[in-house]
């Protein structure tokens, strides 16, 4: 460094080229050797080792210098090096013919071999060394970090025998202090002694991260150039992983004002970083063998490793304990969320993970602060300082007066823990730490003189290093990693709890609106389905009715029925219901004071409402009939018995007798009651049903399936079944399905009936299914020139079927009473869709918006 006019800072110290000295320290000798092993440099000292002149060196092959089997050792070594930052050892090795022994250190960079030796100690070859199982054993027996620290330094000068081993630990800012040591007795001790960041320039940690071991054996040994000194490319050989790399003049001068003569450094990297070192002074020359000196490299490298696990072991059980804390604190304010207008509740509750003197809670523009902490001028201005920083993003600071000169806070506050729990308004918590006044005792008076000496204008290295100690105002104990970690957890707990908070209205508003859309849904649907089997009822009770007031009795019975069914299936909130109150509203309505005349047996049982409304509509019939023509007609004393039970698979089974009555005969033609009758379980419900007209009277026997069949009850009152489902058929001339074949798909056989009749009077042949299954099948057999397809069968969908007809090119249209929106929700969202109920009107419209193929 030259020039008066260079500024002096601390840069002058870090921009010096310490990996670029051009020479080593004397007590080994240096060959820089080609890929092709051709000699390019060597240090000016190898006739004292080699017994060949520098100068004739260079331009030879190696194997000039040094003994084949020598060679061969050193290339099969060259083969165990992984990476660029890596040096082997090969020690007690002949070189020379004369079996000089040496120790060697080999390494690659810049497409050159690093070939180091020194002389082996010949009295320490055979000394014995410390195991070090036994080492590591010793280490891991300590209980805290201080015992730690203490047997590591204690370890390390046992492997070196320097004077003073201390452990030494870099803080944040890059200054260290002294946390351990082991010395021989007499010569004073640094312990809690710290030292500025300065003291080790910046290139100086990069190459104790790259290179872990440095040895200055004599700080009064005279340096040996290597030569050349440039390649031909006007470069000094790079030494950064050199074992003998020699000693920048300014650190000579700072070891001599220590009084040192001698130094060792360890490096400790911990998470891959610079945790700190083990520096060892001696107060005269001192070099251990290369053996010991390898030995201390791997003892610094176990210890480093020990250090991790045990430094990650103490930050996961405190993690561990704050994510205790986080989860009671969301469990709390889950549970009572008006607790974030308690900071001072907040400080208790985080004061175990992560102590705070003061807290300040910033959301939505309101803010509520509690112990010491800013103003509330002051904290509004901090907030307004943190929105300028990248959102979502834990910031702490332990000198806040220095990061924030114009906030005006109060000196008691010195450090912050920003916690922001939104983005979009940013909100925070805010901890914040007291003043701490604490003395620091340096190594000496810390802020260095400019010098002008024979190095050049720079900071003087320290002449003095007793105690110097410096009263630290303005700062706060800092957040340690562990503590920013455990922000983190609490930071996306609080945001759960913020976002609940601010969400919750809209969310409010947005649940009811859909419970409102979805209820409407139902009951567009509901009603839709009670249209439809109204107008299936109305038309299919015309065919059989003899006259008009006989056809108005039956209209009215049939949707008197339906009105009491549907009461008591909403009355239990669309519960199943019970069949004995069914049977019994049934048997008042008809028979009044001689309900007696049905004689029930069974225990009640209750049946989904799908079955309670199709039994509601096949009891009805039955009784309607025999009222008018079985054995319930007119003051006699015919009798019905009724009777129910559950067989081995839980179907249930009903028998309905007629006795006593008018003699019975099979009529020639069914009407609308009798299919009623004799389909609506079978068809509906994928049950059984069995009509037999005997001359005692009629016989019916149904078998309901297990699945609409909940189980015995209590007797309940107020029974009222609900009916199923129909459609519309109004008489049309007009046939423009005539010779088409059409696939209908209707759970409710009412509804289906509907739909057929309407179908046939456009001139289409009509295949009906109730089920996905049952379609599949027919369509197996047959080939239809259009489909039209209920969306919703009860548990399942029409979709499959219309994935099949659409592969097929059938043209297809959904039908449904829950709106467009639901029959469209799937991939054929371009498909017609018809509302409920059918009628003629309708299906002849959509018929005519569509194209198929018609049939001569």
């Amino acid at each position: 460094m030259s020039g008066a006019r260079e500024p002096v800072d601390l840069t002058n110290c870090d921009r010096e080229p310490i990996h670029q000295l051009g020479a080593v320290q004397p007590f080994g000798f240096l060959l820089a050797i080609s890929l092709d092993w051709m000699i390019t440099r060597a240090s000016a000292n190898l006739t004292e080792f080699l017994g060949v002149p520098q100068a004739d060196a260079l331009g030879r092959p190696i194997s000039s210098l040094i003994t084949p089997e020598a060679l061969h050792t050193i290339r099969n070594k060259l083969t165990t090096l992984r990476g660029p930052d890596v040096v082997e050892r090969i020690f007690d090795i002949a070189l020379l013919p004369d079996q000089s022994r040496f120790d060697l250190a080999v390494h690659v960079i810049e497409n050159q071999v690093i070939l180091e030796g020194e002389r082996c100690q010949e009295e320490k070859r055979n000394a014995p060394s410390l195991s070090m199982r036994s080492m590591m054993s010793r280490l891991d027996q300590t209980e805290t970090q201080e015992a730690f620290f203490r047997e590591g330094a204690r370890q390390a000068r046992a492997l070196t025998g320097f004077d003073r081993v201390m452990v030494y630990r870099f803080d944040e800012g890059g200054s260290g202090e002294v946390v351990a040591e082991a010395a021989r007795s007499g010569i004073g001790s640094f312990l809690g002694l710290h030292y500025p960041a300065s003291d080790i320039p910046v290139q100086a940690r990069a190459l104790y991260l790259r290179n872990l071991f440095r040895i200055i054996a004599d700080i009064d040994a005279i340096p040996v150039p290597i030569l050349p000194a440039l390649d031909e490319n006007g470069q000094p050989l790079d030494l950064s992983m050199s074992v003998l790399r020699s000693v920048s003049p300014i650190h000579i001068e700072y070891l001599k004002n220590m009084g040192v003569g001698a130094s060792l450094s360890i490096s400790i990297v911990v998470d891959g970083k610079l945790w700190g070192l083990f520096a060892c002074h001696h107060y005269g020359p001192r070099l251990p063998s290369a053996q010991n000196r390898s030995t201390a490299e791997l003892f610094g490298q176990m210890f480093a490793s020990r250090l991790e696990s045990r430094e990650r072991r103490l930050a996961l059980d405190y993690e561990t304990k704050a994510r205790r804390i986080a989860d009671r604190l969301l469990t709390s304010v889950v549970d009572n969320a008006s607790l974030l207008d308690d900071p001072a509740w907040l400080i208790e509750a985080l004061a175990d993970a992560i102590p705070a003197d003061g807290i300040g809670v910033w959301i939505n523009g309101r803010l509520a602060l509690a112990g010491i902490v800013p103003d509330e001028r002051a904290f509004t201005a901090l907030i307004r300082h943190l929105n300028r920083n990248a959102a979502g993003r834990i910031y702490a600071v332990d000198r806040l007066t220095e990061t924030y000169p114009d906030l005006a806070v109060d000196d008691a506050v010195a450090g912050m823990l920003a916690i922001p729990i939104s983005r979009s308004p940013r909100d925070y918590v805010v901890l914040f730490r007291q003043e701490q006044v604490r003395t620091v005792r340096w190594a000496g008076d810390p802020h260095k003189p400019v010098d002008y000496g024979p190095n050049g204008p720079r900071l003087t290295p320290r002449k003095s290093f007793e105690a110097w100690s410096e009263l630290v105002r303005g700062r706060s104990l800092p957040f340690t990693e562990a503590e920013r970690r455990v922000a983190e957890t609490i930071r996306v707990t609080l945001i759960e709890v913020v976002l609940r908070l601010t969400d919750e209205a809209s969310m409010a508003r947005q649940t009811a609106n859909e419970r409102q859309e979805l209820l409407i849904a139902e009951l567009n649907h509901r009603v839709r389905n009670i249209l439809s089997l109204i107008t299936g009822i109305i038309r299919q009770s015309q065919a059989t009715a003899v006259s008009i007031g006989d056809y108005i009795r039956q209209i009215e019975g049939r949707v008197q029925s339906l009105a009491r069914a549907h009461d008591q299936i909403t009355r239990d909130h669309w519960a199943p219901a019970s069949l004995r109150q069914l049977l019994l509203a049934k048997t008042a309505a008809y028979l009044g004071k001689n309900a007696q005349r049905i004689q029930m047996y069974g225990d009640d049982v209750l049946l989904e409402p799908q079955a309670f409304s199709t039994a509601a509509l096949v009891f009805h019939e039955l009784m309607t009939n025999s009222a008018k023509y079985g054995s319930l007609s007119g003051t006699g004393s015919g009798t019905v018995e009724l009777g129910w039970h559950r067989d081995d698979e839980g179907n249930l089974s009903i028998g309905w007798r007629e006795k006593n009555g008018p003699p019975v005969v099979e009529p020639t033609r069914q009407g609308f009651g009798s299919t009623i009758i004799r389909r609506s379980i079978p068809y509906d419900l994928g049950g059984k049903a069995e009509v037999r007209y005997v001359r005692d009277g009629l016989e019916a026997d149904f078998n309901i399936p297990a699945r609409y069949v909940v189980g015995s009850t209590s007797e309940r009152s107020d029974p009222i079944p609900v009916g199923a489902a129909e459609r519309n058929t109004a008489p049309d001339n007009h046939q423009p399905l005539l010779g088409l074949n059409a696939l209908l798909v209707e759970n409710n056989l009412i509804i289906a009936m509907d739909g057929e009749e309407i179908l046939r009077r456009l001139g289409a042949e009509v295949a009906t299914a109730p089920s996905v299954a049952e379609a599949m099948e027919i369509l197996a057999d047959r080939s239809f020139d259009l489909a039209l397809l209920d969306v919703n069968l009860g548990d399942e969908t029409s979709f499959g079927i219309a994935d099949r007809l659409a592969a097929e090119g059938v043209p297809f249209v959904f039908a449904t009473g829950y709106g467009e929106g639901i029959a469209q929700a799937n991939s054929h969202s371009g498909a017609p869709v018809l509302q409920k109920p059918y009628t003629m009107e309708g299906v002849t419209d959509i018929l005519g918006r569509m194209s198929f193929p018609q049939r001569q």
